[in-house]
């Protein structure tokens, strides 16, 4: 098949075209949010080809997985073809949603002929579609390898833009964190986030490495820490059990699925968090046993076979 698929998600997108598909991305000459290509930070296999919009009119596609609102007359105006109608199409929500939840109204909600594809069964849940069709096809990960270490006696967060998104990321639990463990914190837009938050940079070092170096340095810190109030599940998290990392997480959104009892800790409760971010620090050997636990759940349930099987399956539905 040859699958259209914009460059929004680069993370995600590393996993779906290891399939056996032809993958197309628009490109333009900016490079902007709608023209990225290919990557740079993330290792792609050849089947993923740019396209610049003006060839896309012409060029024979399969189906097109919609991830943003203006994908959909963005389709139009680059194929001259209504996604859902003259070409097989799927709206894929990367994301829990936000406003009046339990309420929000997908922006695919009663599109016709594009069922909406979750990430999670928490965000199915949680949006409303309306007569859109909606499936799940649960994250997959390109396994890192059990690379843990935990040599050094931190705990690693990852989190973009942690100042500005705030309360949504559980910016502002760091500092109790920061109490338990010495914090590094990786991702873009953490640089002086020690400083904002008012604590010794001793105790919460900012890190923004490229992603072929980011799981080598997770996986030397003791632990893996998501405070994540409200998101969809992260990619980081489930790398971070991959890597073989001990857990720590707030039960939000979809974690209290994606870790088994033994894999870490999950608590809603900021006591239990940092009680066990300690007990880790100070037992490394229960540490690497509980990240074996967690990296073999990871790959049994987020595992790249299991993922990229559900979209071959859906890919017969939808093109059928």
């Amino acid at each position: 098949m040859r699958i259209l698929i914009w460059h929004v998600h680069g993370s995600w997108t590393t996993a779906f075209v290891q399939g056996p598909h032809t993958y197309v991305v628009p490109v333009t000459p900016d490079r902007g949010p709608d023209g990225l290509g290919r990557a740079r930070t993330w290792d792609w296999p050849a089947s993923v080809v740019e396209l610049p919009p003006e060839d896309l009119r012409t060029a024979e596609l399969d189906l097109v997985v919609l991830q943003r609102p203006h994908e959909f007359e963005l389709a139009r105006a680059w194929l001259g073809r209504t996604p859902g109608r003259d070409v097989p199409a799927v709206y894929l929500e990367h994301n829990a949603p936000h406003g009046n939840v339990p309420d929000t109204r997908h922006p695919a909600a009663d599109l016709p002929g594009v069922p909406v594809v979750h990430v999670t069964h928490f965000n199915r849940l949680m949006w409303d579609t309306g007569s859109a069709p909606a499936t799940v096809v649960e994250h997959g990960i390109v396994d890192p390898g059990p690379l843990y270490t935990g040599e050094l006696p931190h705990a690693a967060v990852v989190v973009n833009e942690p100042l500005r998104r705030g309360r949504t990321t559980g910016t502002d639990l760091l500092p109790a964190l920061a109490a338990a463990a010495p914090l590094d914190v990786f991702g873009m837009g953490t640089a002086g986030l020690a400083g904002r938050l008012g604590l010794d940079p001793a105790r919460c070092r900012d890190h923004e490495l490229p992603q072929d170096a980011l799981h080598t340095a997770l996986a030397r810190r003791r632990l893996y820490v998501h405070p994540v109030r409200w998101t969809s599940l992260g990619l980081s998290l489930l790398e971070a059990m991959h890597l073989g990392m001990p857990v720590v997480a707030l039960a939000t959104t979809e974690v209290v699925e994606a870790v088994p009892e033994d894999a870490g800790v999950v608590s809603n409760r900021i006591d239990v968090l940092t009680d066990a971010v300690r007990e880790f620090l100070a037992d490394p050997e229960q540490a690497r046993r509980t990240g074996a636990r967690a990296r073999s759940a990871a790959l049994a349930r987020y595992g790249l076979p299991r993922f990229l099987d559900g979209w071959e399956r859906l890919f017969k539905e939808v093109t059928r």
